[in-house]
């Protein structure tokens, strides 16, 4: 497993990391599903075990993954597991409590509290604001920041991270924000990290940047062998492309080609669809998300970046599917 410098941070992490956001089981927010089917306990346990193995100890989490049991799971691997040896990610944001919008102080201090109490942990590594909804004109991102920069000066964290779906809303708000590590979504269908300017923003900051969904969802891996309805609760059912024909069709030609391709390889189409976003950024990790201990040890294969060739030619396999 390649290991690299998660930026200011000077954390050393696995250039493949572990996200838990699986752990969450079915779950809703409303109507919407932004959870995962086919979550097993003791094969989530067993593949932490696996990971810190394996030499993949960054895990990602969130105090909304499963409604705290994401982060409730992992604080059950700390009774045969060193706690220090792992490098603790988690969020705080998407539940907005009484106050009618995200981000309110007592809102971020009461879920920060119960991250701790349910991680099992004195401290969090990598306390992440989950995405850039601030209110208008970013009316609660002063207070907010207030309340990070406070938790870190007592230890409760010892570093701030920004997160979100949109690498432009990132960018715009690195530089009043100040985190240490960005996390936003990209894969080799998705990808405004160069384009957004906050590659740029990255490298002369020297933060860390972590690549969440690089398999969107696992749709870009090709596995699924006719098109497929999720359950209510499933995130996955939220992306239409799943029940395209034509499109897992397409993805699994595409896959197939990244076998030939990178035949030697132990683990071909990871290594293709990873390899291909980890060129650009030194300081940067893909999350990953592991269900057990079989995708654990696929994970720890893979990491390196591709050279500009190989990168190009995965990049073009899927440079006109349509995964709206």
């Amino acid at each position: 497993m390649r290991m690299i410098r998660l930026g200011r941070t000077d954390a050393t992490v696995s250039a493949v990391s572990y996200g838990t956001w699986p752990f969450s089981g079915p779950s809703m927010a409303g109507d919407r599903s932004v959870g995962w089917t086919g979550h097993d306990d003791e094969q989530a346990l067993a593949g932490l075990r696996a990971a810190h193995e394996q030499g993949i100890r960054h895990w990602d989490t969130a105090d909304v993954y499963g409604d705290g049991r994401s982060e409730r799971l992992i604080a059950r691997v700390w009774s045969d597991l060193d706690r220090g040896s792992v490098y603790l990610a988690t969020k705080t944001g998407w539940n907005p409590g009484p106050y009618g919008h995200f981000y309110h102080p007592d809102q971020i201090r009461g879920q920060l509290e119960g991250s701790l109490e349910r991680l099992g942990t004195d401290h969090i590594d990598l306390y992440y604001l989950h995405h850039c909804d601030f209110g208008p004109s970013d009316e609660h991102l002063d207070d907010a920041l207030a309340v990070l920069h406070d938790a870190r000066d007592r230890g409760m964290i010892r570093h701030i991270g920004l997160s979100d779906w949109d690498c432009g809303r990132v960018a715009e708000r690195v530089e009043r924000v100040d985190p240490d590590v960005v996390q936003i979504y990209r894969n080799v269908r998705d990808d405004a990290y160069v384009s957004s300017g906050l590659a740029a923003l990255v490298d002369s900051r020297d933060l860390g940047a972590v690549f969440f969904s690089p398999l969107r969802h696992g749709l870009l891996t090709g596995k699924y062998a006719a098109p497929t309805a999720f359950p209510e609760g499933d995130f996955r059912r939220n992306v239409r492309a799943f029940e395209n024909g034509e499109v897992i069709s397409r993805l699994a030609q595409a896959s197939a080609a990244i076998r030939s391709r990178f035949s030697d390889h132990p683990e071909p189409v990871l290594h293709g669809l990873l390899g291909a976003i980890l060129d650009d950024a030194p300081t940067g990790c893909a999350i990953v998300g592991l269900r057990n201990p079989d995708q654990v040890h696929a994970a720890s294969q893979v990491g390196e970046a591709l050279n500009t060739e190989d990168r190009d030619w995965v990049r073009g396999l899927y440079a006109d599917l349509d995964l709206a």
